[in-house]
């Protein structure tokens, strides 16, 4: 049966094959998303029979999530969506233009990596002129 699932079913569905039998709250958590969207997606993902809950084996009140067969076997042919997205789209620019974004990337770790942000942030505020009304 081909299902199409939406970015943030796939995104549940990988954090809980990484963790393996995981609360709706680890998986809040790790995709920074609310309890309440957690619930949502995954009410629809056991609809498609792609994922089962089960009370916890210590406390009764705990919720698991674990993938079935099915989510499984999905996973493993599921891409990278975004980056399957960013290569595609990042092929179709001109060369030159790639090299400049890639140096613009690269400066941009080498400033978070630095913690030279607050730094850079002050310089640019000192370069903005205000505007008098």
């Amino acid at each position: 049966m081909a299902t199409h699932l939406t970015s943030s079913q796939v995104l549940v569905l990988q954090e809980i094959e990484a963790g393996g039998d995981v609360t709706p709250s680890e998986v809040a958590h790790a995709l920074q998303l609310s309890q309440a969207s957690i619930t949502n997606i995954a009410d629809r993902l056991e609809e498609l029979h792609l994922l089962t809950r089960r009370k916890g084996e210590r406390d009764k009140r705990q919720v698991r999530l674990t993938l079935t067969p099915q989510a499984q076997d999905m996973l493993l042919n599921a891409p990278d969506l975004l980056r399957n997205r960013i290569a595609a789209k990042f092929a179709d620019i001109a060369p030159w233009e790639q090299a400049m974004m890639l140096t613009a990337l690269e400066r941009m770790v080498e400033v978070l990596d630095n913690g030279a942000g607050a730094a850079c942030e002050s310089e640019r505020q000192d370069r903005i002129e205000p505007i008098e009304v």
